[in-house]
């Protein structure tokens, strides 16, 4: 055992300690490049500029620097070799025009649990970086989203600030964007700010002061979430122009029958909807396709087979496996029997 011991710790601890004639002290280099390493990984990049002392900057990783969680009030400066930077969890409260001038490289950035005010986010400040595609800023003081974005993001993320407007140029041009965090903010309405996001497929609009349904919304959105608004209705035609929409979600709203045009959800490709927390009292027509259906918490009065299925037979049926309508005016006795053939995938219909 002994020997093995000193074996391992021949081969960890570096050859000037582990020998006795110390002919050599940089010869444990010399035994690193042989197994693979180079002196690149186990010396610091200086790049562009040091590293802040308040960072770190892995010799392992030298594009990323980590300031993540360090008290932080202000920014550091940035080393322009930087593609990734972390600073989330600080207290930042303000961002120069040219606090990112030197690092026009950068692809993520991440600001998100600071303490950024519109106010004090200069009008230039991310207009430089044109690779960048991640920009996190939840859980900040914004007022308005940032002027100038660049219009390479793909992930763009302003959940949980103060946002109450978006001006139809805040996002004008972002055709790559593809996922919209602006949920839990106080947004009344949105107009036509989402005109042109031709790349969108997940938007994400929940928590907000929503009357109704926004307008202009990417055909080409997979998942849209718009729970916890104020909407009573939707349009008629709502869902007819998106191919790819997958996933809706307007749980916790003032949905009435009088809202929802006939067959508004009755559309093929639609894998999950959740109409929970409203005012329904009748079971919408639903597409046979549908999966997961989310209705608790309605003023539903009566199960209609039909909702579901338009014909009742053994080559006919819903692809439903989740049928939620607990906490409506309805009992296990009021579904009829020939709901078992129509909903026969689902695994169980909570009433």
């Amino acid at each position: 055992m002994r020997g093995v011991c000193g074996f391992l710790l021949a081969c960890v601890l570096p050859l000037s300690i582990a020998t006795p004639d110390r002919q050599d002290p940089f010869l444990w280099l010399s035994a690193l490049r042989g197994r693979g390493y180079v002196e690149g990984s186990l010396l610091a990049d200086k790049t562009g500029g040091e590293c802040p002392e308040e960072c770190d900057c892995p010799p392992t990783f030298p594009i990323a620097m980590y300031c993540d969680g360090r008290g932080l009030t202000a920014m550091p400066t940035v080393p322009s070799r930087m593609k990734y930077l972390y600073l989330q969890h600080n207290e930042i409260s303000s961002l120069s025009d040219s606090a990112l001038d030197n690092a026009t490289n950068l692809v993520w950035v991440m600001m998100h649990h600071n303490a950024l005010t519109s106010d004090k986010i200069g009008k230039r400040a991310f207009s430089k970086l044109q690779n960048l595609e991640r920009l996190y800023l939840q859980h900040n003081n914004l007022t308005s989203v940032p002027q100038n974005l660049p219009r390479s993001l793909r992930d763009l993320r302003l959940n949980k600030n103060n946002i109450n407007k978006i001006t139809p140029a805040a996002l004008e041009g972002m055709d790559n964007l593809t996922i919209l965090y602006i949920n839990d903010n106080s947004l009344t309405e949105m107009g036509t700010s989402l005109k042109g996001l031709n790349s969108l497929l997940l938007l994400d609009v929940s928590g907000n002061k929503l009357e109704k349904v926004p307008d202009s919304l990417p055909e080409r959105l997979h998942q849209l979430y718009l729970e916890f608004n104020a909407i009573s209705s939707v349009p008629e035609g709502f869902l007819t122009k998106f191919s790819q929409l997958q996933y809706i979600r307007m749980a916790h709203n003032d949905l009435t029958d009088k809202g929802i045009p006939p067959n508004t959800f009755n559309v093929t490709g639609l894998v999950e909807l959740d109409l929970s927390f409203n005012k329904l009292e009748r079971i919408p027509p639903v597409s046979p396709t549908l999966e997961h259906l989310y209705l608790q918490a309605n003023h539903i009065k009566e199960f209609t087979v039909s909702s579901f299925c338009g014909v009742v037979d053994v080559m006919n049926f819903s692809r439903l496996r989740t049928v939620r309508l607990d906490g409506n005016e309805i009992s296990a006795g009021d579904v009829p029997s020939e709901s078992a053939l129509c909903l026969r995938l689902a695994s169980n219909i909570d009433v």
